[in-house]
């Protein structure tokens, strides 16, 4: 993996941790939480989606990614709102 990759996957990360911030309301861990949350969403996305053989293609990779990154997100938050509300 390059520098230029991983520095997109970083922005891509963060704007998905921030969509799904907005999605998932209640179950946030702030701004830079949500982007955290997004950028680990975005490479469990990643490896995530194509295993359950849910892939799909927005006909721009960048946007593409983006969803990915924030349906990752979206799961992660979720679980983390769970396991944090079990407490």
């Amino acid at each position: 993996m390059t520098v230029e990759s991983l520095i997109i996957w970083i922005i891509v990360g963060a704007i998905a941790g921030f969509l799904a911030g907005l999605v998932v309301k209640g179950y946030g861990l702030g701004l830079v939480g949500n982007i955290i949350v997004g950028i680990v969403g975005a490479f469990l996305a990643g490896w995530m989606l194509p295993e359950l053989g849910l892939t799909f293609s927005l006909g721009n990779p960048i946007l593409t990614s983006i969803a990915y990154a924030t349906i990752g997100a979206i799961v992660l938050l979720l679980l983390i709102g769970l396991v944090r509300r079990s407490r």
